[in-house]
């Protein structure tokens, strides 16, 4: 097992490289990139140069990033009438003045230290952005996940235990139309309905706590915690209990059918022994197995929607407030670090279906 891990675990570094790659190339044909947005204000609002290059602004930042349909002097949209030696110096501030590929260059060789660079409008490093951020989506993603488990599982169970039966199917509809709403929608209805858009305020519409929380005592602040965090874990619980449900209902239902289960029967066995004693094991091997997958994929999709709908102050909200101002090195570190977790959370899940299950044996593969 231990050499398999090792083979994995090579495997990350071109897989990474791979996908940072084809990003950072097609940053390179996407327009509006950070130099025009600039230009644009400096145009558009009457900013002075001062802006550009006052406290902050006189380090050399690091490229991280793309080019965003970035050029020489003189072929930027909105550049026109202005003084080229302030877009070269526009262009040297955010580290456009060099070639695409020596910026992708010096962005890999920051990366193999977790250097992401500066930020280019918030002018602070892109590292501690993220730390300070991952704890909102790392908390948001983990409660999450596990209430859809606590959840799914049990109820999954129950449907196979009475298929066909009026539970099985009326339970089928309701999670079926949970998961048919999509997170944000059911995110924005909740806000209007409980979170004072339009009819009560029972819960707050921002951040994790409130305001002064730091002085209370440790089960007030869990209390208002639980108060913050109740609206956002709802909406992207609806809509992932259908997979799993589904999911735990069809293993249960085909270990069931297997003629081990026939033989325990005949042995006399009671239907909890052979539920929990036989069957539990072999079905939820691919279920708890998933859960580094579950998790993931839930910082990946629904949770960066739902932290913008409800103001939370993590990776998704940065990500999306990055994306729309052009920044390169928020972009491409928050990436970075998604795709990383992402590929050794699979090695994870790997390995819990070896504890899951002993009987696997993936260098057996070979």
């Amino acid at each position: 097992m231990a050499a398999y891990i090792f083979r994995r675990l090579l495997l990350v570094v071109p897989t990474l490289f791979g996908i940072i790659l084809i990003n950072f190339a097609v940053v390179q044909f996407a327009p509006g990139g950070p130099v025009e947005q600039m230009l644009a204000e400096l145009r558009g609002e009457g900013q002075t140069l001062g802006r550009l290059t006052g406290e902050g602004q006189g380090e050399t930042r690091a490229p991280g990033g793309g080019g965003g349909g970035e050029g020489p002097v003189g072929t930027y949209r909105g550049a026109r009438g202005l003084d080229p030696a302030i877009v070269a110096e526009i262009e040297q501030i955010f580290g456009f003045d060099k070639p695409a590929h020596v910026r992708f260059v010096e962005m890999m060789k920051g990366y193999l230290t977790f250097d992401f660079g500066r930020s280019l409008f918030r002018d602070r490093p892109v590292v501690d952005l993220i730390v300070e951020k991952m704890p909102v989506s790392i908390s948001l993603g983990l409660w999450s996940t596990l209430i859809i488990y606590l959840v799914s599982i049990p109820l999954g169970i129950r449907k196979a235990v009475r298929d066909g039966t009026r539970f099985d199917v009326w339970t089928s509809g309701v999670v079926l139309v949970g998961y048919a709403i999509p997170g944000f929608l059911f995110a924005i209805l909740l806000v209007v309905f409980f979170a004072g858009g339009s009819f009560v305020q029972w819960f707050p519409l921002r951040g994790l706590a409130s305001s002064g929380a730091e002085g209370w005592p440790f089960w007030q602040r869990a209390l208002d915690y639980a108060w913050h965090m109740a609206l956002p874990t709802l909406a992207l619980v609806i809509g992932g209990f259908a997979g799993l449900t589904m999911l735990t209902k069809n293993a249960f239902l085909d270990e069931i059918g297997k003629q081990y289960v026939v033989t325990a029967r005949a042995k006399g066995n009671s239907e909890t022994r052979i539920l929990y004693g036989h069957v539990f094991r072999n079905a939820m091997l691919l279920i708890i197995a998933g859960f580094p997958a579950a998790f993931i994929s839930i910082l990946f999709t629904g949770a960066l929607l739902v932290e913008i709908v409800f103001s939370l102050d993590g990776l998704g909200l940065l990500g999306f407030e990055a994306a729309i101002r052009r920044d390169y090195p928020i972009m491409f570190g928050t990436l970075y670090i998604f795709t990383l977790m992402g590929l050794v959370l699979q090695i994870v899940g790997d390995v819990m279906y070896t504890v899951v299950d002993p009987r696997i044996d993936f260098e057996a593969r070979r």
